[in-house]
Formats: structure tokens, sequence, C-alpha cells
């Protein structure tokens, strides 16, 4: 299958089932399971480019069980924390639904469909990758492995510490400043930014693989600027307040580092 084509297909599949998961958000009447959605859909990419590009195959299923197993693991942590909590909403998408309440049912099909299309995008390095022709793996791909590693480690990490801290009664209405939490306010994020840049330097010993700088840049943009610590943010600090402002003072906002002495 070329790979214009493989492109277009990944793009048609992913618009369509999107519209789907559109339809079925609607009907609960909760529109986060789109989290869910998204991030399972990569996995499902990376093994379509596996089974259907025209690369060394050992590369395309590294590649393809890596990010299938990251998409696993997202996706799943999101389901049992999206499906936990309904039919209450995640924050940022009822802030969606006050500033859209005019036109909300159309600018969230809208938004669902650009989540289809930004994969197909943000998947770019699994398709430089499945397409790489060498019998060998570079160096640059091991590294690019054992990076992945350890980004998914931490970011599993950071998810289970949040969860624990969470699920203690006393600690309802405060913020969770420990392990991961006390070093930076998003570890979460900052982990899921560096299973980017492992895609990356995977990439990049494949034809054209530099391209995929544009995955970690956007994925780093949308994070610090748009739906990631802004409106994360914005959410704990409607909820927690001046408790949250101290902690925002004292400790960095995505990069680990040692806090702020109070």
């Amino acid at each position: 299958m070329s790979t214009l084509l493989l492109v277009l297909v990944a793009t048609a599949a992913l618009c369509a089932g999107f519209a789907a998961i559109y339809a079925v958000a609607r009907r609960m009447d909760n529109y986060g399971i789109v989290d869910i959605a998204w991030s399972y859909a990569f996995g499902a990419l990376a093994l379509f480019y596996a089974f259907f590009a025209q690369g060394w195959a050992p590369r395309r299923f590294l590649i393809g069980a890596i990010a299938l197993l990251w998409s696993l693991r997202l996706g799943t942590h999101l389901t049992i924390r999206v499906i936990g909590h309904h039919p209450e909403e995640d924050g940022r998408y009822q802030e969606m639904r006050r500033r859209w309440a005019a036109h909300f049912a159309s600018k969230m099909f809208i938004f669902f469909q650009q989540q289809a299309v930004s994969v197909v995008i943000l998947g770019l390095p699994f398709l430089l990758i499945a397409r790489n022709p060498a019998t060998q793996f570079h160096p640059l791909e091991i590294i690019g492995s054992v990076l992945w590693l350890v980004a998914i480690l931490g970011e599993s990490t950071a998810d289970s510490q949040l969860k624990t801290f969470k699920k203690n009664p006393a600690h309802k209405g405060t913020v969770c400043d420990v392990g991961l939490w006390a070093y930076s306010r998003h570890p979460n994020y900052f982990f899921e930014w560096c299973i980017w840049v492992a895609y990356f330097v995977f990439a990049c010993a494949s034809p054209w693989g530099c391209l995929s700088l544009i995955c970690p840049a956007a994925m780093l943009y949308l994070l610090l600027r748009v739906t990631g610590i802004p409106m994360t943010e914005e959410q704990s600090l409607r909820s927690r307040g001046d408790a949250y402002r101290a902690y925002q003072k004292r400790v960095s906002a995505f990069i680990p580092w040692f806090p702020k002495k109070s």
C-alpha cells in the first residue's frame, strides 16, 4: 500500500470513528470520552502502519508494539478516570460547554474531528519508522526505545501517585504535592512529552525522520499553551483556590525541579 493511500485510509477511518464516538458522547452527555478515544486511536494507527507499510518487519512491529503499549496504558487510565466520575464531566469540557453555549453541538463535533486529524499528524513518526527499509536497528532507535521506557515508567508513576493521593479522604480539597508532584505540578504531562521526544529520536534513524520533530513540538505547545496545563490549572484554581496558588509559587510547572522554599 502506498504512503499516500495509507494516510488517506487512516484519516478516513479515524474521522468516521471519532464521529461515532461523538454520537456516543452525546448520548452519555459526557464529552470527556474523547480523551479515551484519542489515546486508544494511536495504538490502532501504529498497528495499521505496522501491518500495511513496506519497511523492515522487525522495526515495524517494534514501533507498533511500543506505541500500542503506551496507547493502552494511557487509554485505560483515562477510561477508569472518566467512567469512574461519570456522569460528572471533566472540568475542561464543562468549561467548553460554557464557552460554546450558543453553538455547542456543532463546535464539539468539529472538535472531535480535529482530534481525529491530530492523531494522523502526530502519528507521523509511526509512519516514517514503518516505511524504513534498513535491515538492522540504528543506535538512535535503541536510544529512542530506552527513552520511551523511562518516560512511560515516569508517567505511570505520576498517575499512580496522584490516584493514591486522591483515594485518601483526608486529602479531599488539598493539593497533591508528594512524590513526583513535589517537583513538577504536571509530571504526567512532562513524561507524556518525553514519550513524544522518544518517538522523534526513534524516527530520526529513518528517511525524512527529522520531519517528525513537529510532533514533540506540537505536543509541547498543546501541553503548555492550550489544552494541557492552562485548562488543568484553571480548574485546579477554581477547586482549590489559595492552596493551589501557593503550590504554583513553590513548584515548577512542567520540568521536574527542586521546589522553592516556602
